[in-house]
């Protein structure tokens, strides 16, 4: 059967953060809880997790919530596909999608801390293929060109600003051409859809920059937000820039000191039994698209997509998550310096970047993460095409993070809803202590 819904629909993430104004607008500092279990602590979240189980259209939920170093709390309804007897757990396996971006900016960061890289660095320096950019004169209507004035740097990557195309999301005739290539950072399903996930496969680390460096930039390096696969090309200047790969750098410097064993780009078979069914939802009804054992993310992959490959437990990204909380510390042990974690939830924008219409307007963007501002302060994360959702609220050091696995995230109205719940939970609670 036909996918009636564009790979842009398909594969989008992250838009309609703004929704998480409830949880900045609380007092700060710890909520004085009561004794009850996390659903009781929980009702509205534990309100909407049931609801969406029980309404057929997702074959299950979870959220994950923590405050500060203390342990998480899971509020879990369903099972891991509709034909699974296996029920949602702190250790089901999700497809992150675009939450995977959060995670690469914090890997660039860790190296930018270090002195490895420059924020401001060149991108250039690490990927020569891109030393003489073109700009589209204008995206919308063809490929015509002229050189960049600008030079394409490390911050760009990290914050969306380096004009780059997206096959998977770009509306652009730009993005249309990176599709055309096979410059597609993204996996769906083994099965094949016409405009979706069709074209040539997605080429091996060289082949991809080389590719990507043919194709006109959307924009000026600076000039503007335009969501792209920056983090994807971030990733790679991660590998040339530690003579590795992005994959080996995270499992090194994140998922090993944090214990995030069950974090992958290349799902193991034998880890099928955890993961999770994947669905469209075709007129409102779900159609499995991706199935354990039978799933793409378990086939070879030609590198570690840093923006939208990580398949990962509610377990393993709150680890992630409280260690951003903590300023860079899990369990006693410091995975991040306190500087790298703060400057990588502050606002990294460029001077005079355009945010006019795009996701993020009247927000800010740090290392792959939107940054919030006025009553969003504090907050820092984002968000995956399936449903996924990861935040920090740094300022009152709690982690909240919802995992469900249907595509296009916009047919469902779960990232405006969660938050809401938190901050409805959190409001009850009034004032801290």
């Amino acid at each position: 059967m036909d996918l009636p819904v564009s790979r842009r629909a398909l594969l989008r993430g992250g838009a309609g953060l703004g929704a998480g104004a409830l949880l900045g607008a609380l007092p700060l500092g710890r909520m004085a809880w009561a004794a009850e279990g996390i659903e009781g602590q929980w009702p509205a979240v534990t309100a909407m997790v049931e609801r969406y189980a029980r309404s057929g259209k997702v074959s299950g939920m979870i959220a994950a919530l923590g405050w500060g170093d203390g342990a998480p709390g899971f509020i879990a309804r369903g099972r891991e596909g509709f034909d699974d007897k296996d029920p949602y757990g702190p250790d089901s396996l999700f497809r992150a999608y675009s939450m995977t971006k959060p995670v690469t900016g914090m890997a660039a960061m860790i190296l930018i801390d270090e002195g490895r890289i420059g924020l401001d660095q060149p991108v250039a320096d690490f990927i020569p293929e891109f030393t003489h950019m073109q700009v589209a004169i204008d995206p919308l209507k063809g490929l015509a060109a002229r050189p960049t004035e600008k030079v394409m740097t490390v911050r760009h990557l990290l914050t969306h600003t380096s004009g780059l195309g997206y096959a998977v999301v770009g509306k652009d005739k730009c993005s249309a051409e990176l599709a055309r290539l096979g410059v597609n950072p993204g996996l769906v399903s083994r099965r094949k859809w016409p405009g979706v996930n069709d074209g040539p496969p997605t080429p091996g680390p060289d082949e991809f920059l080389r590719r990507a460096a043919l194709v006109p930039l959307v924009a000026e390096p600076g000039q503007r937000w335009s969501y792209s696969m920056s983090l994807d090309v971030l990733g790679l200047l991660i590998g040339r820039a530690t003579g590795s790969s992005l994959e080996n750098f995270v499992a090194e410097r994140l998922f090993g000191p944090l214990g995030m064993e069950s974090s992958y780009f290349q799902v193991p078979y034998s880890a099928s039994r955890h993961l999770t069914t994947n669905y469209a939802l075709l007129a409102k009804r779900p159609f499995a698209i991706d199935r354990p054992g039978k799933s793409i993310y378990q086939d070879p992959i030609p590198f570690a997509f840093g923006g939208s490959g990580l398949v990962t437990s509610p377990a393993d990204f709150d680890r992630f998550l409280a260690m951003l909380v903590n300023r860079g510390v899990h369990q006693g042990k410091r995975v991040m310096s306190e500087a790298a974690v703060a400057m990588g939830t502050s606002n990294l924008l460029p001077d005079g970047a355009d945010l006019t219409g795009t996701w993020i307007a009247g927000q800010h963007f740090g290392a792959g993460g939107v940054v919030g501002t006025g009553k969003d302060e504090g907050l820092f994360g984002w968000s995956g095409a399936a449903g996924t959702i990861g935040f920090a609220q740094m300022k009152m050091t709690l982690r909240t993070s919802l995992y469900v696995q249907y595509m296009p995230q916009e047919k469902l109205p779960v990232l405006a809803e969660f938050p809401k719940a938190v901050g409805a939970d959190l409001s009850a609670r009034g004032k801290a202590p």
